[in-house]
C-alpha cells in the first residue's frame, strides 16, 4: 500500500486506525496508512488502546471473542447522516451503497471504511440547521463522532446555541399533523371479468417482459374470489397455489386492484413474514409509479407494537438525561438521539421491519430502540400530547382510505375478535403465505393463564409499582382525566386496582421456586408447576417440559377455585367501568371532540379485550379443571425454559382445529378471499389444505386453482440422502456440514431442527481452520437479527447461514449466494401434547391421512423452495438423516430424484455439479 487515502481539507476524520475483523482474522490499517495483520490478542489490545474505526462494533467484538470497547462505528454515523435507508452492516454492504468496489481483502476494506466515512461527512455540508442541534447534542452525550460532525456542521449551526443539549431531541415538534376525514362510504359489488385482469397483469409486467402463461393462468384463477356475494355469510373463496417462480404476487395483485378500483373499496393483503410485506410493497411501484399516489392508495398497515410511540420516546429521553454523569458517555442519549434523527426522515415510524434498520437495534440495545414501540398496550391515546402527530395514529387513518392495505396474519386475526362490527372491517381479503394461517390462528385464538401473563395483566392495570427506571403507564394514569368528575367510576377504577394486587408481582418466579408463594395466583401457579414436575420425565433437564391438565394434584381444584372467585373481584369493577364508558359516549355523544370519543372506544374495546375477554377466558379454564377440558380444546400445563432457566409456569388452552374460528371469524364474516401460498398441498390433494385453512368451515365449497411452477427441477437441482452419518453425532454432523460448505464453495444454508444442535454445530465449524475462507453466520449466536442476517448472507454471495424455522420461512435469496440447502435432521413434528390431540383429531376425519407425514412433507416442501428462484439458478438440497422415509419423497418437484450416498460421493458430486452450472 503506497499511502492512505487523500481527502478534502475541512473534513476532518478521527486520527485513529481502521480494524477489519471477521472471519478471515484481524487487520489494522494505522494512521501511517500501513496495514498490520493481528492476531485477536493483539486486535484486543490495539483496539482498546485507540478506539479504532470500524464496522459494526459488537459482530467485530464478537469475532474477536472480547467484551464491547469504546470504538468510532461507522454505522453509527449512517445512521446519523443517512437515517431510514437500507444497507446491509458490513464493509462490502456499505460499498454497494456507495457504489464503490466490492472490498475483497482487509487492505481494501479498511481503505473502503475511511472512503466512506469522509462521504458520509461531506454529505453533512448540505444539512438543515436542525441536524447540528441534534449533533451537539449527542456530542455533549459524549458521541464519539460528534466532533467530526460538528466540525463539518460548524457552516450551519443556528444563530443562537440551543437552550439544552435535549433541544435538538425534541423531534416531534416537527412533523405534521394528521387531519380526521368523513368516513369512507361502503364499496361496491361489481365483478372482475378476464379482459380486466390480463389487462392489469399486462400493465404490472410492463412492454419487455416476458411471457409467463403459469402467471396469466393464475391471475384469471384468482380473481373469483372477487365475484359479488350472494348470500349472508356466504363468501366466494378460493384457494391457489403457484409453484414457485409462476409470479404469484403480481398475479394476485391484479385482480385485487382491478376489484378495488371499481368498487373504492379496500382489499387486505396479509402476509406471514415481513419479508414478503416488503416484496409486496415494493411491486406495488409498478401499479402506483407516482409515489404520492401510491401513498394514498397502497398502505402498510401493522399492529401497534411495530411502530415507534413519540411519548415513549419523550419520557425515554427525559430518563436518560436524568442518568447524564458529567465528562462520561451517556449511550443511552447516544441511541435516543439517533432514534431522533430517523424519526427526522422516516416515512411512517414503523421500527420492525420497516425503514428503521434493524441492525442498529442490535448494535445499540432493543431497551433504547424497539422497546421504544407501543409494545404493552398503554396508549394513552388523545389524552397523549402527541396524538395529533403519532405514527399509529396516522398508519389507521391511511389505511380507511387506502385501495390495497398490506398487513399480517396476526393483525387480521386480532382485528376480527376486537372489531367484530367495526365500520372499516375489510370485506375481501388476500392471504399470502397461506400454509401459515393454522398457526397465526392458532396463537391468536390460544389462552395462557400463566405467571408471565398475570404479571403482565397487573401491571397493565396498576403500573410501574415502583420501579422508578420504568415507563410502565397504570390504568389508572389512562383514564383519570376522563372520569375523574364522576364518583361511580372512580370507585370501580379504585376497586379493579386493589383487586388486581392478587396477581403475581416482582419476584414471582423464585417465590414458586422455592414453594413460598404469595397470593391464590402464585398458589395455583405453584401447585402447576409441582404437577408439571411430577409427570413430565425430562422435568431434570434444560427444555419446556409439560403434562396434561387432568386429573389435577391434590389441592389444585381447590387454589383454582380460590383464583376463579379472586378474578371475579377483579372482573367486577372493570365491567362497571366499561359500561359506564359506553354510557359516557352514548349520553355525552353530542358534547365530546372526536379525538375524545375515539379515546374512549379505545380504552373499552382495551378493556374488553385484556381484562374482561382474559380473565373469563382464565376463569373458564380454571373451572375445567373440576371437570372435564370442552370438546374443542386441548388443556395442558407447562413450565417454559430459557438456556435451562424457568421463566414462565402455567395453563395453557388451544382449539384443537383453530381453522375453525379463523373461518368463522374472518372469512364467513367476508365477501371473498383468496387463500395462496406456493406450498398448500400435500402430494396432489387439496384435503389436508382446505381442513388446515378453514375452507372445511364455509358454507359452499371453494374454487381451486393449482399453476406449476416454471423451473425445470430436474435440470436446475439435485437431491441427497446422507447415507453414512449419524444425526446424533455431532461431531460427524459437523464434520458433514463442514465438508459440504467448503465443497460449495459457500452459499450454503444450514437449517436445523434445534437451537442446541444448531449451536453445538457452529461451535465446533469455528474451530476448524478449512471455514476460515467462508463467512459464517449463525442466528441464536450472531448478535443480530435474522432479517440482518439474511440481507448479510444475501449480500456476500459466498457465505453460510446456519438457522432454524424462522430462517427457513423468511429467506428469499436468488442467485449463486444460495445454492446448497443442508437439513441436519428430517423436521418431524415435536410429540406434544397438543401435538398428539390434533394428530388423533384430523387422522379421524380423514382415514387415509398421516398427519405427521403430511405436516413434514410440506416442512421439506417449503424448504426445498428457498433454492431455486429464478430461471438461472441451480441448487443441491442435501439431508444428513439416513433414516428419512420413501414415503416423503412427494415433498420434492416430480421427476427429482433422491439419490443415496455416502458423504464422500455427495462431496464429490456437489463439487461437480455448482461448477458446471
Amino acid at each position: 500500500m503506497d499511502q492512505a487515502p487523500s481527502f478534502t481539507p475541512q473534513i476532518r476524520l478521527p486520527n485513529t486506525p481502521v480494524l477489519i475483523a471477521d472471519h478471515r482474522g484481524a487487520a489494522m490499517l494505522t494512521t501511517d496508512g500501513e496495514l498490520v495483520t493481528l492476531d485477536k490478542s493483539q486486535a484486543i489490545r490495539q483496539a482498546k488502546t485507540s478506539p479504532p474505526i470500524l464496522c459494526h462494533a459488537k459482530a467485530t467484538a464478537r469475532y474477536l471473542q472480547t467484551n464491547d470497547f469504546p470504538a468510532f462505528d461507522l454505522l453509527e454515523l449512517f445512521a446519523f447522516v443517512r437515517p431510514a435507508q437500507f444497507a446491509v452492516p458490513t464493509p462490502r454492504g456499505l460499498a454497494s451503497v456507495f457504489g464503490l468496489p466490492r472490498p475483497d481483502t482487509p487492505e481494501e476494506a479498511a481503505e473502503t471504511l475511511l472512503t466512506i466515512a469522509h462521504s458520509l461527512l461531506s454529505e453533512l455540508l448540505t444539512a438543515e440547521t436542525r441536524v447540528y442541534t441534534l449533533a451537539w447534542g449527542m456530542a455533549q452525550a459524549g458521541w464519539s463522532w460528534g466532533p467530526s460532525v460538528l466540525n463539518v456542521l460548524e457552516h450551519n449551526k443556528p444563530k443562537r446555541q440551543p437552550n439544552s443539549a435535549l433541544e435538538g431531541f425534541k423531534v416531534w415538534n416537527h412533523l405534521l399533523e394528521w387531519e380526521e376525514g368523513a368516513p369512507e362510504p361502503p364499496p361496491g359489488h361489481l365483478n372482475v371479468n378476464v379482459t380486466e385482469v390480463t389487462e392489469r397483469l399486462i400493465k404490472l409486467l410492463g412492454d419487455n417482459s416476458e411471457e409467463r402463461p403459469q402467471q396469466t393462468e393464475y391471475a384469471i384463477g384468482t380473481a373469483a374470489a372477487f365475484v359479488a356475494a350472494e348470500k349472508v355469510g356466504t363468501p366466494k373463496i378460493v384457494i391457489a397455489e403457484a409453484g414457485t417462480g409462476a409470479g404469484k404476487t403480481l398475479g394476485y395483485i391484479a385482480p385485487a386492484s382491478v376489484w378495488a378500483e371499481k368498487n373504492e373499496g379496500p382489499v387486505w393483503i396479509s402476509t406471514f413474514t415481513r419479508n414478503l410485506q416488503r416484496q409486496l410493497e415494493s411491486e406495488l411501484d409498478r401499479l402506483y409509479p407516482d409515489p404520492v399516489e401510491k401513498s394514498i392508495r397502497a398502505v402498510v398497515r401493522k399492529g401497534r407494537e411495530n411502530y415507534l410511540c413519540l411519548l415513549n420516546l419523550e419520557e425515554s429521553i427525559g430518563q436518560g438525561s436524568a442518568n447524564q454523569k458529567s465528562g462520561s458517555q451517556n449511550a443511552e442519549l447516544i441511541t435516543l438521539g439517533l432514534v431522533a434523527r430517523w424519526v427526522q426522515e422516516s416515512k411512517d415510524g414503523d421500527m420492525v421491519g420497516g425503514d428503521f434498520p434493524a441492525w442498529l437495534s442490535d448494535l445499540m440495545g432493543r431497551r433504547r430502540t424497539i422497546n421504544l414501540t407501543d409494545t404493552r398496550g398503554e396508549c394513552v391515546y388523545a389524552a397523549c400530547s402527541h396524538y395529533r402527530k403519532c405514527f399509529i395514529e396516522k398508519s389507521l387513518r391511511r389505511a380507511r382510505r387506502a385501495r390495497l392495505v398490506i398487513a399480517n396474519h396476526a393483525l387480521v386475526l386480532i382485528q376480527s375478535i376486537l372489531e367484530v362490527d367495526d365500520l372499516y372491517r375489510p370485506t375481501r381479503y388476500v392471504f399470502d403465505e397461506g400454509h401459515h394461517l393454522f398457526d397465526a390462528a392458532d396463537s391468536a385464538f390460544s389462552a395462557h393463564l400463566t405467571g408471565v401473563e398475570t404479571s403482565e395483566l397487573r401491571r397493565w392495570i396498576i403500573g410501574a409499582e415502583g420501579r422508578s427506571n420504568s415507563r410502565a403507564r397504570g390504568l389508572q394514569s389512562r383514564i383519570k382525566d376522563l372520569i375523574s368528575d364522576d364518583d361511580d367510576a372512580m370507585a370501580a377504577l379504585s376497586h379493579t386496582i386493589a383487586a388486581t394486587r392478587i396477581l403475581p408481582n416482582q419476584g414471582w418466579q423464585e417465590r414458586i421456586a422455592n414453594d413460598n408463594p404469595h397470593g391464590p395466583a402464585e398458589k395455583f401457579l405453584a401447585l402447576t408447576r409441582q404437577q408439571v414436575y411430577a409427570r413430565d420425565k425430562n422435568a431434570n433437564g434444560l427444555y419446556d417440559i409439560e403434562t396434561a391438565a387432568h386429573p389435577p394434584v391434590d389441592y389444585l381444584v381447590i387454589a383454582a377455585k380460590e383464583l376463579a372467585n379472586s378474578l371475579g373481584e377483579i372482573l367486577r369493577p372493570i365491567k362497571n367501568l366499561v359500561q359506564i364508558l359506553k354510557n359516557k359516549l352514548n349520553d355525552e355523544t353530542d358534547d365530546l371532540d372526536t379525538s375524545t370519543h375515539h379515546r374512549i372506544e379505545a380504552i373499552s374495546k382495551s378493556l374488553d379485550r385484556r381484562c374482561i375477554g382474559q380473565v373469563t377466558g382464565w376463569q373458564n379454564m380454571l373451572e375445567n379443571l373440576a371437570n372435564e377440558t370442552p370438546k374443542e380444546f386441548v388443556d395442558f400445563m407447562s413450565v417454559e425454559r430459557h438456556q435451562g432457566r424457568e421463566y414462565d409456569v402455567g395453563l395453557h388452552r388451544h382449539f384443537i382445529d383453530p381453522a375453525k374460528p379463523f373461518a368463522e371469524n374472518i372469512l364467513n364474516r367476508s365477501h371473498g378471499a383468496l387463500i395462496t401460498s406456493a406450498t398448500l398441498r400435500d402430494n396432489t390433494s387439496w384435503d389436508f389444505a382446505t381442513a388446515r385453512t378453514g375452507l372445511n368451515y364455509i358454507p359452499e365449497p371453494p374454487s381451486q386453482t393449482t399453476v406449476p411452477s416454471p423451473f425445470d427441477y430436474t435440470k436446475q437441482t439435485r437431491v441427497f440422502v446422507v447415507s453414512d452419518i449419524d444425526k446424533n453425532n455431532l461431531d460427524q454432523l459437523a464434520f458433514a456440514y463442514r465438508e459440504l460448505m467448503v465443497a460449495s464453495g459457500g452459499g450454503a444454508l444450514g437449517l436445523f431442527t434445534s437451537v442446541f444442535r444448531l449451536r453445538q454445530v457452529h461451535q465446533r465449524l469455528v474451530q476448524r481452520s478449512e471455514m476460515d475462507k467462508l463467512m459464517l453466520l449463525a442466528q441464536h449466536v450472531d448478535p443480530l437479527d435474522t432479517g440482518t442476517l439474511v440481507d448479510i448472507f444475501r449480500a456476500e454471495r459466498n457465505a453460510c447461514l446456519l438457522g432454524t424455522d424462522a430462517v427457513r420461512d423468511g429467506i428469499d435469496v436468488p442467485g449463486r449466494a444460495l445454492r446448497l440447502i443442508i437439513y441436519d435432521r428430517v423436521p418431524w413434528p415435536r410429540p406434544t401434547i397438543l401435538h398428539k390431540a390434533r394428530k388423533n383429531y384430523f387422522e379421524s376425519e380423514e382415514s387415509d391421512l398421516k398427519y405427521d407425514d403430511a405436516l413434514t412433507r410440506l416442512k421439506l416442501k417449503q424448504a426445498f423452495g428457498r433454492l431455486i428462484r429464478r430461471i438461472d439458478d441451480y441448487g443441491i438440497f442435501i439431508m444428513l438423516d439416513r433414516a428419512m422415509p420413501s414415503r416423503l419423497k412427494s415433498a420434492f418437484p416430480e421427476g427429482v430424484e433422491i439419490q443415496r450416498l455416502g458423504l464422500a460421493e455427495i462431496v464429490k458430486e456437489v463439487k461437480n455439479f455448482l461448477i458446471q452450472s
